[in-house]
C-alpha cells in the first residue's frame, strides 16, 4: 500500500483522523509528496467540510475538495467495536498519526498517544488543537475566533476600532504548514535514532509565531500595534492608492525604489523633500506623503501604472480578484492549477501544491475521495 518509489515520502503510511482544514492541509501536502494517506471519517456524516457549501463542483462542497486530494477515504464508527479494532490496527501499521479532536478525546477509543505508542514505538503522532491541552483544551479551536483573542484582528482591519478577519481560514492554514514542518522533522530524527515522538501545533501559538514583526515589537519592545488599514507600521510607501480605475499596491522597500518611484510618476523631487528622504522620514509624514502620492497615482489606471513602473523597479500591481490572480500566475508560467483526471467524471480543477521540487515534484494522482469509497479494501487489509 505505497505509492511511486520516486515520491519523497513514498512508503509513509499516514493514518488522518484529522477533520475540517488544518490537519487535512497538511496530510494533502505529504500525500502531495507521495505519502499514502488513509483519511478515516465517520460513516454517516464523514468530514465536516463534505457539507460546507455552496460553492459545490458536481455535487460536493468544493470546501472539502481544496484540502483532500490524494487520500483514500475508509468509513469507521470509533463506537462500534470492529470499526474501533480497524482504527487502532491502523494506527498500529501507521508510520504517522494525525488528529485534531479536543484533547481527551483520542483516548477514549484507545487511540490516544500513549497507547498507539505502546503498541507502535516508531510513531509520530501529531495533534492539532485550538490552545493546547493544558489550561486551553476545553476551548473550541475555530479559526475566526482564534483571529480574535490572538491578535491578528487587532491590526487587520480598515482603521482603528473596525477589526476584522482575513479572507480565508489563514490562522488554520498556517498551523497546518507548521505541522507539516513538525512531522517532517521527526520522521527525520526517527530516520536517525529509530524513535517515534508526539508532536502538539495548537492555534494560538501558531498565530503568535506567525505574526513576526508585530509579535516581536511587543515582546522586544512593548509596543501593542493597532489597525494601520494597508499600511505598513515600518515601511512607507507601503500600502494601497486609488489608481484612475481601481487600486493599486505600492510596496516600496527602501530609498532607492523611492527615489524611482518619484521618478516614474513625475514628481523626483519628493525624494528629496526632507520629510520623505528616509524611510524612517516617511513612516513620520506618512499622511503628507499619502496625499502627495495619491493625487498623482490617480491620473493613470492601475494597469498602465504596472506596466510603467515595474520596469523601473518599483514594487507595485493591481488589487486582482481570484480570477485576475490565476491569469496573472498562468502568464508567469508558474503553472498554478492542479488537474485531476479520472476514468468515473469531469477532471477535478484544483490549486496546485507551491512547492516545486526539481527531483520529485509533487504528484496529482487522485481526486478527493468520496465518502468511504476505500472502505472495503482498507477493512480487508487491516483485517488480514
Amino acid at each position: 500500500m505505497t505509492t511511486s518509489p520516486e515520491l519523497p515520502l513514498s512508503g509513509v503510511l499516514v493514518a488522518d483522523f484529522g477533520r475540517v482544514l488544518a490537519a487535512p492541509y497538511a496530510t494533502m501536502l505529504l500525500a502531495d509528496l507521495g505519502a499514502d494517506v488513509i483519511k478515516v471519517e465517520h460513516p454517516t456524516m464523514g468530514d465536516d467540510t463534505r457539507a460546507w457549501g455552496p460553492p459545490h463542483a458536481h455535487g460536493e462542497a468544493t470546501y472539502f475538495l481544496s484540502v483532500n486530494r490524494n487520500k483514500r477515504s475508509v468509513a469507521l464508527d470509533l463506537r462500534d467495536d470492529a470499526d474501533r479494532r480497524r482504527a487502532v490496527e491502523l494506527a498500529r501499521r501507521a508510520d504517522v498519526l494525525f488528529e485534531n479532536f479536543r484533547p481527551g478525546t483520542m483516548p477514549k477509543y484507545g487511540l490516544g498517544y500513549d497507547e498507539v505508542r505502546a503498541a507502535n514505538p516508531k510513531i509520530v503522532y501529531c495533534s492539532i488543537t485550538g490552545f493546547g491541552a493544558g489550561r486551553g483544551a476545553d476551548l473550541p479551536g475555530y479559526d475566526l475566533l482564534i483571529q480574535a483573542v490572538g491578535g491578528l484582528m487587532s491590526v487587520t482591519g480598515p482603521a482603528p476600532g473596525q477589526p476584522v478577519k482575513t479572507g480565508v481560514a489563514l490562522v488554520d492554514v498556517l498551523t497546518g504548514l507548521h505541522a507539516a514542518i513538525g512531522v517532517l522533522a521527526a520522521l527525520r530524527h526517527r530516520e536517525v535514532s529509530g524513535e517515534g515522538q508526539h508532536i502538539e501545533v495548537n492555534l494560538l501559538s501558531t498565530l503568535l509565531s506567525s505574526l513576526v514583526n508585530q509579535a516581536a515589537g511587543y515582546t522586544l519592545a512593548g509596543q501593542v500595534p493597532g489597525i494601520l488599514g494597508n499600511r505598513h507600521p515600518s515601511i512607507a510607501p507601503y500600502e494601497v492608492f486609488q489608481a484612475k480605475d481601481r487600486p493599486l499596491v505600492i510596496a516600496v522597500g527602501n530609498d532607492r525604489q523611492f527615489a524611482a518611484l518619484c521618478r516614474g510618476i513625475g514628481a523626483p523631487q519628493l525624494a528629496e523633500d526632507p520629510r520623505f528622504a528616509t524611510n524612517g522620514d516617511r513612516v513620520a509624514h506618512i499622511d503628507e506623503l499619502t496625499r502627495e502620492l495619491a493625487g498623482l497615482l490617480a491620473t493613470r489606471t492601475a494597469a498602465e501604472w504596472f506596466e510603467h513602473l515595474t520596469p523601473l523597479g518599483v514594487p507595485c500591481g493591481p488589487v486582482n480578484d481570484l480570477a485576475q490572480a490565476f491569469d496573472l500566475a498562468d502568464r508567469l508560467g508558474l503553472a498554478p492549477r492542479a488537474v485531476i483526471h479520472s476514468d468515473e467524471g469531469p477532471p477535478t480543477d484544483l490549486v496546485a501544491n507551491p512547492i516545486s521540487l526539481s527531483r520529485t515534484p509533487p504528484r496529482y494522482e487522485r481526486r478527493p475521495p468520496r465518502l468511504g469509497e476505500h472502505t472495503t479494501e482498507i477493512a480487508d487489509w487491516l483485517d488480514s
